[in-house]
């Protein structure tokens, strides 16, 4: 159970795309690979769990305790060669002044040697002290190697590498240029998913390629096999699961594809059974017993959804009837009267007696409490 902790100084450095095409140029040696994701997040591990060809697992201290993130990779990592988690933010981020929720907190849960991502522009003989304070910050994290990214060009980098060498002992284990082959579609709300892009596994390997090339992966691998996962409760996925006594229909297409995979694990071992549906070309619904639509972005797909009527009709029915359903996000957006965006505006499926307005910025994001 070899891992790496792939971070970076601070968000938008590049670490998503790295991560996405070490997953697959891994997988393309022969690696099992197993991705997890910091975080709550849907968008970063459905790219992440497409290059591993394996489902990406979250690890989050908000929802989680110490021993459940323990016990979550030790189980999904089961079977893998190597795990690779991909950080949230920067390295030393988190919501309290101690770091307690940090990439740095959750390294050193793990033992795991982090691979730090540097973006490179503008920058020179500057990164030598930045990267001082990121290894004598905490001397518990281990940062075992620096990937330098968005490089301006071989000679940017000599200067970089000269540098590092002169003024510290980071081993520099990659270097890459900028390049529009590494760049993936940004939205209004972060990375377009990977279910609403046609193209999505020929960028995977497009990226995977480029890392390659420029990435030392023999020396990462290596570094991964310095420190083997801590020991942990492993919870048997053989064993099988009660004989399904429910029915549970699940939105699944380029509208609606947030689910955590954990949690539609835990659904079958529970019992039931799933059927995932499209919400933008099956006319009818399956024979159910519960409904979950999760989120997505049906702002974007407004005219498909409202143009299937026939779906749209069925689920209203089915609830206004007693079928128990849950939705979340654009799920539940989707189940209001109309969604308005852009200066468009679309009827949905009208349960909900409510409008939905998206506006151009975020109204508020993170971790949300609620009382009774």
């Amino acid at each position: 159970m070899t891992h790496l902790y792939i971070s970076a100084a601070h968000k938008s450095s590049g670490k998503t795309t790295l991560s996405i095409g070490l997953c697959a140029a891994m997988r393309s040696q022969g690696f099992v690979v197993q991705p997890f994701k910091k975080g709550p997040d849907y968008i970063d591990p459905m790219w992440l769990g497409l290059a591993a060809g394996r489902d990406c697992h979250n690890l989050d201290f908000y929802t989680q305790t110490e021993e459940e993130v323990l016990t979550t990779v030790s189980t999904q990592a089961a079977g893998a060669d190597i795990s690779l988690i991909e950080g949230n933010k920067g390295l030393y981020d988190g919501l309290d002044v101690e770091g307690s929720n940090s990439n740095a907190a959750l390294a050193k849960l793990l033992g795991s040697p982090v691979i730090l991502v540097i973006d490179t522009r503008g920058t020179i003989r500057g990164v030598a002290p930045l990267l001082i304070g990121y290894k004598t910050f905490d001397p518990k994290v281990n940062i075992a190697g620096v990937i330098l990214n968005q490089v301006g060009g071989s000679r940017h980098e000599r200067k970089l590498r000269e540098v590092i060498e002169y003024y510290t002992d980071a081993e520099v284990v990659g270097s890459v240029s900028r390049n529009s082959e590494l760049e993936l579609v940004e939205r209004h709300l972060g990375l377009m998913p990977s279910n609403e892009d046609s193209a999505a596994l020929d960028k995977t390997n497009r990226i995977a390629n480029v890392i390659a090339s420029q990435v030392n992966l023999e020396r990462l691998i290596s570094i991964a096999g310095t420190a083997p996962l801590p020991h942990a409760t492993v919870i048997n996925s053989n064993t099988p699961a009660p004989t399904p006594d429910v029915t549970i229909g699940i939105a699944r297409d380029a509208a609606f594809g947030f689910y955590y995979p954990g949690d539609l694990e835990a659904l079958r071992k529970a019992g039931a059974k799933l059927i995932f549906f499209d919400t933008l070309h099956d006319r009818k619904l399956p024979d159910l017993d519960g409904l979950f639509i999760g989120g997505g972005f049906p702002e974007t797909h407004m005219p498909a959804l409202e143009a299937n009527q026939s779906l749209r009709h069925e689920i209203r029915e089915a609830i206004e009837n007693g079928l128990p359903a849950y939705a979340e996000c654009g799920g539940l957006m989707y189940l209001s009267r109309s969604l308005t965006w852009n200066s468009g505006k679309h009827e949905m499926v009208g349960v909900i007696a409510g409008d939905v307005v998206m506006h151009d910025r975020p109204m508020g994001r993170g971790y949300i409490r609620l009382k009774e």
